[in-house]
């Protein structure tokens, strides 16, 4: 136990730099918690409002304390070189931050499958897009103003900004002013099994969740239909489709 530092003082810098990393983790931590929590108390509705505001003023005080820290500007609680990043640039670190959420979603999947298997995985993926769908929904309706009830043209827009648009290639085939089918063109995950020539990730049951509850979300009269989604057959130009229709009175 000698060895074992008493005070933050006796890390070296390396260590420093570590602690100071995983700081950052326990307030993310702790921030989804609250939401958790929120959310098992109060319902879904008043949990998404209270992040909204929650994370508006958690990142505002953050941003004041960490900018006068190393001495960078923030402009509207943003720090003022990430506004001033080239287009290429700014292109490059939105589809790398798409990647890593992604990929923190895949090890988390790990994590449970490795150890409990993957029906325990399944079941806690699908019950974590039960949750986050509507969360994303929400905070997209926010940036893009969308109002209440947008319809399918809001839903369209609101599609483009999901953390998937970043990193796969989506396709919208408009069927007419009731309905149109979105076809993910090209998957990250699906094409990184088949280039280990493995079958597709049965991703139906979690998608079922995460595209009713996302559609749902942006416009509660929308309905989701699953064309075709891994186990299902697909063909060459996409590996799972939907159809969302605007239901009328």
């Amino acid at each position: 136990m000698e060895d074992v530092p008493a005070r933050v003082e006796d890390l070296d810098s390396n260590e420093r730099a570590a602690l100071v990393v995983d700081m950052l983790t326990r307030i993310m931590v702790h921030h989804g918690l609250w939401f958790g929590e929120v959310r098992h108390q109060m319902g879904m509705e008043k949990a998404l409002t209270a992040m909204e505001k929650a994370t508006k003023n958690s990142l505002h005080i953050a941003m004041k304390h960490i900018s006068t820290a190393l001495g960078f500007e923030v402009e509207e609680g943003i720090p003022k070189a990430l506004k001033q990043l080239d287009e290429d640039t700014m292109d490059r670190l939105t589809s790398a931050v798409a990647k890593s959420w992604l990929a923190n979603d895949g090890v988390w999947f790990q994590a449970v499958e490795f150890d409990h298997g993957m029906n325990d995985a399944k079941r806690c993926n699908d019950s974590c897009w039960g949750k986050f769908s509507p969360y994303e929904a929400h905070v997209i309706k926010q940036i893009l103003n969308l109002g209440k009830t947008p319809g399918l043209e809001g839903l369209k827009k609101a599609l483009n900004f999901r953390m998937y648009a970043f990193i796969n290639r989506q396709t919208i085939v408009d069927e007419g002013p009731e309905s149109f089918v979105f076809q993910m063109s090209e998957c990250r995950v699906q094409q990184a099994r088949q280039r280990k020539n493995l079958a597709d990730y049965p991703c139906k049951s979690a998608g079922l969740v995460e595209y009713t509850y996302f559609a749902s979300a942006i416009d509660s009269r929308i309905e989701t239909e699953c064309i075709g989604c891994p186990p299902d057959a697909h063909p060459q130009d996409w590996f799972c489709a939907w159809r969302f229709r605007l239901r009328t009175p």
